[in-house]
């Protein structure tokens, strides 16, 4: 496998943004858009199988230095881990999804709707695969404009209120994560992710800590979205296009989730753990009150926007646990819904292509006319809920698991969400399906197509995959897992700042991490992680990295100050030991 792979995955959306413009036929136009999103998850594929599910390091990395100057290092560097690889993929297969289903639903801007959503395409791959913050941030802040105009242009009645209401919630969150990205970068001289996630930042003081940790949990819990912040994401859902929707739904909102296992946990442990508490209080508010409020909605849309809070509320549950159900369980459910809320946000767009409207009063009894739609209609409102044997049945459980061994009664609250998500998908299901025909236009409605079916059975398949062997997935997650826990660990926090000697005898502050053990992987010390880079020794308080000149020289060096270290008393026997000989 070419070491730029996924370079190559990342930007062959741009091969449809270069060529669409030329085209002049619509069905050329659709075809190419296609085409360009199969190619880049026909080539993300292989990436399952060819990862080696044992380790937690970055793989397929592909970096070389992009900017040079005498106070400024970049590199281009993007790598995936267990975490990346599944959202990244899933991106590719949704964005194809996507394309697919935009074929009859798009009717006006016909070239510009695929170029803006193959610009949205390489803004999320990019995201997923970057491995140092100032990429993060630039493919972070691609994404934007595509989206907003994706809403904006394609959108609802009120398009233009909720493209300008989601573009401000997302730069106010970009901002601060800008300000904490180059604060971190002036401090710790380094964007690296990988660097910044070994050494972490408890270094630094308190207050700033706290400070950085904000600035980038609000960029991301504005992303996700958690309770309060989570305002601009129905009218966003509400007035989205079919495609727009379901990358809302499918990949953009776990950017917010990634952000907080990527960047949250690993750069601020300490910070975190102090805060974790309110993020879980939170999360369970989202979960309780996306519930009710998606009871009393009478938009089909609106009411699936709001399942979304409620359904990622348990995410940041999971993850805020700092337990190894909770978090993993947070992990599988973002991917369970990608999936199934993505399939529902595709089928409310099937149903609403026929009839435009997407108010539950206006249907009923359609069951009878649209059996093969009501069919997986009621599939993936089933696997929303949480049934056992569907995907969302183990993130939810392993993230309930996860957050009643920490707090109880936080737990038995969370755990009331999923009786009422069963409350309102059930009754939407009714209404919206069975009883009585309540419109009798709907006698006309076709159910539906070849294409419309191809596409939905991809992901049924997901579902059940998901549901009935969830280890196929997570065994790519568990390393990373550990790694995120064992980052947050109190080993791992006081073994950062030990003082030690350095190459030239005087004692300084040295950042290091023991070898801790996870699933069949190791993880590599600082030192380790570091060497070739920058040297063995990080010196603070600028922690400035200095290669060290002699490697071989350095390296015994540092045996014999942590031998010393460990054991200062037995010098003095060792040395009456030699006299005596």
């Amino acid at each position: 496998m070419p070491e730029s792979i996924l370079s190559i995955i990342i930007f062959s959306p741009l091969l449809g943004v270069i060529i669409i413009p030329f085209l002049k036929e619509e069905t050329a136009v659709k075809w190419t858009s296609l085409f360009v999103t199969l190619l880049s998850f026909v080539i993300s594929v292989p990436l399952l199988f060819a990862f080696n599910v044992k380790s937690s390091e970055l793989q397929f990395v592909h970096r070389f230095r992009w900017i040079e100057r005498e106070s400024l290092f970049l590199d281009y560097h993007f790598g995936l881990d267990g975490v990346a690889l599944l959202l990244f993929v899933l991106t590719a297969f949704l964005f194809f999804i996507s394309s697919a289903a935009s074929w009859t639903y798009i009717t006006k801007r016909i070239k510009e709707f695929h170029i803006a959503l193959l610009l949205l395409e390489i803004g999320v791959l990019g995201v997923f695969a970057s491995a140092n913050l100032v990429l993060f941030y630039v493919f972070w802040e691609l994404m934007l404009i595509p989206m907003a105009l994706l809403i904006g242009v394609w959108g609802g009645e009120n398009r233009v209120y909720a493209a300008v209401k989601f573009f401000i919630y997302t730069m106010a969150g970009s901002v601060l994560m800008l300000a904490g990205i180059l604060i971190i970068y002036y401090k710790a001289g380094t964007v690296e992710i990988e660097q910044l996630s070994t050494i972490g930042l408890d270094i630094m003081s308190p207050g700033l800590q706290i400070f950085l940790f904000l600035a980038f949990a609000l960029s991301f819990a504005i992303k996700i979205p958690v309770f309060p912040l989570h305002t601009w994401l129905p009218d966003a859902h509400t007035e989205a296009p079919t495609a727009g929707s379901v990358i809302l739904a499918g990949v953009m909102l776990k950017m917010g989730t990634y952000g907080f296992i990527r960047f949250c946990i690993p750069f601020f442990p300490t910070v975190s753990l102090e805060f974790k508490e309110y993020i879980m209080v939170l999360s369970v508010i989202g979960i309780v009150y996306g519930a009710f409020v998606a009871m009393v909605q009478k938009d089909a849309k609106k009411l699936i926007a709001y399942s979304s809070v409620s359904h990622l509320g348990f995410c940041t549950l999971g993850l805020m646990t700092f337990t190894e159900e909770g978090v993993m369980g947070g992990m599988i459910q973002m991917i369970n819904h990608g999936v199934s809320t993505g399939m529902l946000f595709l089928m409310i767009g099937m149903i609403y292509e026929r009839t435009h409207t997407r108010k539950i009063a206006d249907y009923g009894g359609i069951a009878k006319i649209v059996p093969t739609f009501a069919i997986f209609f009621v599939i993936a409102m089933l696997s929303s809920v949480g049934l056992p044997g569907m995907n969302g049945f183990v993130g939810e459980f392993l993230v309930l698991l996860g957050a009643l061994k920490i707090n109880v009664v936080l737990g038995i609250i969370a755990g009331t969400g999923v009786v009422w998500a069963a409350c309102y998908l059930l009754w939407l299901t009714k209404r919206f399906l069975f009883g009585e025909l309540t419109n009798k236009e709907n006698e006309l409605l076709s159910d539906l197509n070849n294409r419309e079916i191809a596409i939905l059975i991809p992901m049924v398949i997901l579902i059940f995959w998901l549901g009935i062997y969830p280890k196929s997935f997570m065994q790519y997650l568990e390393p990373s897992v550990r790694v995120y826990l064992n980052s947050a660990s109190a080993e791992a926090i006081a073994e950062r700042t030990k003082e030690k000697k350095g190459p030239d005898g005087k004692p300084v502050s040295i950042l290091y991490t023991q070898s801790y053990k996870t699933l069949g992987a190791t993880v590599r010390s600082f030192e380790d992680r570091l060497k070739g880079y920058y040297g063995n020794y990080a010196i603070l308080p600028n922690v400035k990295m200095e290669p060290a000149h002699d490697e071989h020289k350095t390296h015994e060096e540092n045996k014999e100050h942590e031998s010393k270290d460990s054991h200062p008393q037995e010098e003095p026997k060792e040395q009456e030991n030699k006299e005596e000989k």
